[in-house]
């Protein structure tokens, strides 16, 4: 079978199979977005390094200092004992109805608790969630924080704290690339959700903390409970409330078709009807790019929950708008369909340095 070289380092050659590999070791929620060309690629850059620094490791002769034959030595005992288990569990069978024997005999030990869902962590009825977003649209907070981004105020650097589980906190799960909403500046936070997140945590008397992650991780780390509420820019579709419960929308966000200075194109339309004709014209040609999980996705490739009908242009996915964007200016395709407000950020932040 013929081997896949995806870089070479030092001589050494990574296959494909060696990423793959590599992959599977990583933590499950990581593991989810691998398939994403980006992704691969880290992982790749990943292992371009480790051999570069064993490369220079050797050349500084580390490997023959005490230190690392101690660490060795303990590696190589780890690894033979997880052997010896392997190899002592093949001589082991167990048949079902000593499984069911012994289930039988100590049920009380399979007794599984009560579960609990984010939203309950978060606070002590979806009702409760909502009235907190109503209190702060009555009293003008919202209204504040979107005047940081959309008006003439100045956004708020929002701090994260370090997690601990001994402490009273509200983790929330973000993807820090989607300005005005969430993204950073250096280690710090900042976007409409990261304040509305300041805000909800001071409410609920809880330390926050800011996770940032893959897009497409948000959710499941919700579901999965490592972190309490998601906020990044999320749309409500049917499949995704069977795994997370939703607040009440607090925003609603338009769509912008981001096009290159001389398409012309879109220059005579008058009516968000005009611009759907276009788009319904295109064929598969056409490629139609955004971030992967969004409403420009859905858009295309269409969407019962939104009563989308499919375009018949080609949809290609990134992880980020700005990624799409910049494929955009580099010829890889011909739109990008992507929420207003990201739009204007990502348009204005280019043409700046035009």
């Amino acid at each position: 079978m013929e081997k896949t070289v995806e870089a070479v380092i030092c001589g050494h050659e990574i296959t494909s199979a060696e990423v793959d590999a590599f992959i599977a070791s990583l933590p499950r929620e990581q593991q989810v977005y691998a398939s994403h060309p980006d992704f691969r690629k880290q992982c790749v850059d990943q292992l371009i390094a480790v051999y570069a620094l064993a490369k220079y490791g050797e050349e500084e002769k580390l490997d023959e200092t005490e230190k690392f034959k101690a660490i060795l030595e303990n590696a190589r005992k780890d690894i033979l004992a997880q052997m010896a288990i392997g190899k002592i569990f093949e001589k082991i069978t167990i048949s079902d109805e000593e499984i069911r024997e012994y289930f039988e005999a100590n049920k009380a030990r399979f007794a599984k608790g009560a579960s609990v869902h984010a939203k309950h962590i978060l606070v002590d009825s979806e009702e409760k969630c909502n009235e907190l977003l109503k209190e702060m649209k009555s009293n003008g907070e919202l209204e504040e924080i979107s005047n940081h981004f959309f008006g003439d105020g100045e956004p708020v650097a929002v701090t994260s704290a370090k997690q601990d589980n001994s402490k009273d906190q509200l983790v929330v799960a973000t993807n820090a690339e989607f300005a005005p909403f969430e993204y950073k500046e250096g280690d710090k936070f900042y976007g409409i959700d990261m304040e509305i997140a300041k805000l909800l945590a001071d409410k609920l008397g809880k330390e926050l903390v800011i996770v940032d992650m893959a897009f497409d991780a948000v959710l499941l780390s919700v579901q999965q409970q490592k972190a309490d509420i998601g906020m990044a820019g999320l749309t409500v579709t049917e499949e995704r409330a069977k795994q997370v419960d939703f607040s009440d929308p607090y925003y609603n966000a338009a769509q912008k078709i981001i096009c290159k200075a001389d398409d012309k194109t879109f220059d005579n339309c008058k009516t968000k009807e005009d611009v759907d004709k276009i788009l319904q014209g295109f064929d598969k040609s056409v490629l139609i790019g955004g971030q992967n999980g969004t409403t420009g996705q859905y858009y295309v490739e269409g969407s019962n929950d939104f009563g989308f009908k499919k375009l018949n242009a080609t949809w290609k996915g990134y992880a980020n708008g700005s990624l799409a964007v910049q494929d955009l200016i580099n010829g890889g395709i011909n739109y990008v369909i992507i929420d207003a407000a990201p739009a204007t950020a990502i348009t204005n932040a280019i043409n700046a340095v035009a």
